[in-house]
């Protein structure tokens, strides 16, 4: 029988410990709080910059005056253009451009740029446009649309009337706007005695008068320097006068 040996000097006798159990992996869940908690982040991430940027875009179409437009003229398409700005709550107070403005009559000037409001058209009631024959060398050079004009009545053969000299100079038509002026041309054959119809409107029962007023006496159109400058609410020639007697 052999006795035991000896383990020698210095050697380690103990074992190593043993090491962490393993673990089995699991799959990530779908359902996973912390992943739901994300995507809905980024959804309502999503949502509130989709409504700041409608509501900083909540624009709406609606008509502006193309140019100066005195009380009393009657509207065109040409008249008015359409623009797209932010209302917000009074939206409902200016015309949108779904609505077809035409034929309206202004109860007050507008300037160019300026939004159309539904509170300055009114109808056109008894209006009715009266072509006054000029001459072009008597009608303003810019006289256009919209403008504010009286109306002179002069009896002097050089003005294009028939009239004998010396009946005197008579306003016939105050404070009207000019609906159009047909007949002007800027070529070489133009000549400052040509014929140019300057279209103003008039309340039906004054236009007898106007024309009555004029009695063969050729006219000058004499322009204001506002369109804000009309006679009356209507912004209608119903300040035409009747020539009087005369000195």
């Amino acid at each position: 029988m052999s006795a035991p040996t000896a383990a020698p000097s210095g050697a380690r006798t103990d074992t190593a410990p043993p090491g962490p159990a393993a673990r089995r992996v699991r799959p990530p869940r779908w359902l996973d709080l912390r992943l739901v908690l994300g995507v809905l982040l980024v959804l309502g991430s999503v949502l509130v910059g989709a409504r700041v940027v409608t509501a900083a875009d909540a624009t709406v179409p609606v008509w502006s005056a193309a140019g100066d437009l005195a009380a009393g003229t009657v509207l065109s398409d040409a008249d008015l253009v359409p623009v797209s700005v932010r209302l917000d709550d009074v939206a409902e107070a200016y015309l949108a451009t779904s609505t077809r403005p035409a034929g309206r009559v202004l109860a007050r000037a507008v300037r160019a740029g300026e939004l159309l409001p539904r509170s300055v058209l009114e109808e056109a009631g008894d209006l009715v446009q009266l072509a006054l024959p000029v001459q072009a060398g008597y009608v303003p050079p810019g006289l256009d649309r919209g403008q504010v004009v009286d109306v002179y009545a002069v009896a002097d053969p050089v003005v294009g009337g028939s009239a004998p000299a010396g009946g005197g100079v008579d306003v016939v038509v105050s404070g009207a706007p000019v609906q159009a002026v047909t007949g002007r041309g800027d070529g070489v054959l133009s000549t400052a005695t040509s014929t140019v119809q300057v279209v103003v409107a008039v309340a039906a029962e004054d236009a007898a008068d106007v024309l009555a007023s004029i009695r063969g006496r050729g006219l000058v159109v004499v322009v204001r320097n506002s369109v804000e400058a009309t006679a009356g609410p209507s912004g209608a020639a119903a300040g035409a006068v009747p020539a009087g007697p005369t000195d």
